[in-house]
């Protein structure tokens, strides 16, 4: 267990931020923390990272209690923050050597650890320019590189892709799934559900301070969503396959526009190999396809909004 929060409580004047957190974060896993604007993400993370205190409850973190005072265990964090925290007079190289120095690195390992970082960000070709010379997307990549100098136990990531071209997105997500398989344990928010998707093991989603679900994205789904989708191309339809389809076990609905159906299941109901069966009795089929549920679903199931009604 890498962190652990529990019965974790934060209030601002009479409002609760934060209600009754228990939450674990373990080794080497890409968690996704979701959630609509005022759920309480932010302040969980400052909590974690002791830049707050609760009000009541715990956060250990390396085995250690959290707090404010304990700037020690800080050692092992790596925060990629929303808003882009780089030196606007210093180069690329040099915004890198600066920050390594302030995690305690010095001499050859610090150029050496500078130099890893320019090749794992894929920014050694522009490691002379300034800031304001670069892209969004290298911007980006610059501010994770001086969250992983120290080579941080956990990196946690908000909204790092705010701003940037789908070319640069795509290389942000990509850098995610390396510093995971290199075993780097990840937790990152975005308001793009499709990277949550992409990368994390387990998603996590709060409301109101509280969090209201957790689990794969698979498990997700499956405790959300009650029914699916199977689209069927049919060589030859007809009414009589029609109503064997509609008498298939777990079949709700049936639907036929042109050649092709629309068949409304029960989640989990196994059929979809039946009904492939009697279409292939009755003339064949030219395709079939399942939808499936995904997490922009699950989302508005459990919270009754779009998580990019707000900000995260």
């Amino acid at each position: 267990m890498l962190a652990s929060m529990k019965s974790l409580v934060k209030r601002y004047g009479e409002q609760t931020v934060v209600d009754q957190i228990d939450l674990d974060v373990l080794e080497g896993e890409v968690l996704g923390l979701l959630g609509p604007n005022g759920a309480g993400k932010s302040t969980t993370i400052n909590m974690l990272c002791g830049l707050i205190n609760a009000d009541a409850g715990d956060v250990v973190l390396f085995g250690q209690k959290q707090s404010t005072k304990n700037l020690k265990i800080r050692q092992g964090l790596g925060l990629v923050t929303q808003d882009l925290t780089l030196f606007s007079e210093l180069n690329v190289y040099e915004n890198l050597r600066y920050v390594g120095g302030l995690y305690g690195l010095r001499g050859v390992a610090l150029k050496n650890r500078v130099e890893e970082i320019l090749e794992f960000i894929e920014l050694k070709d522009h490691s002379k320019k300034k800031p304001k010379q670069l892209s969004g997307g290298m911007k980006r990549r610059l501010n994770i590189g001086c969250a992983l100098l120290h080579k941080p136990k956990l990196l946690i990531m908000d909204e790092p892709t705010v701003g940037v071209d789908p070319q640069s997105r795509n290389r942000i997500l990509e850098t995610v799934k390396k510093l995971a398989e290199q075993g780097t344990t990840v937790i990152y928010t975005s308001h793009y559900m499709e990277e949550v998707e992409a990368v994390c093991d387990r998603i996590v989603i709060m409301d109101l301070g509280r969090i209201i679900a957790e689990g794969t994205l698979d498990e997700l789904i499956k405790r959300t969503s009650h029914e699916s989708v199977v689209n069927l191309t049919a060589m030859n339809p007809s009414s009589e396959l029609t109503e064997l389809i509609k008498a298939v076990s777990g079949v709700k609905h049936v639907s036929l526009n042109g050649n092709k159906y629309t068949i409304i299941s029960g989640v989990e109901s196994g059929n979809i190999n039946r009904i492939t069966e009697l279409a292939t009795q009755h003339g064949g089929i030219a395709g079939i396809s399942e939808e499936k549920g995904n997490l922009e679903d699950v989302f508005l199931t459990l919270t009754g909004k779009s998580l990019r009604e707000g900000d995260m």
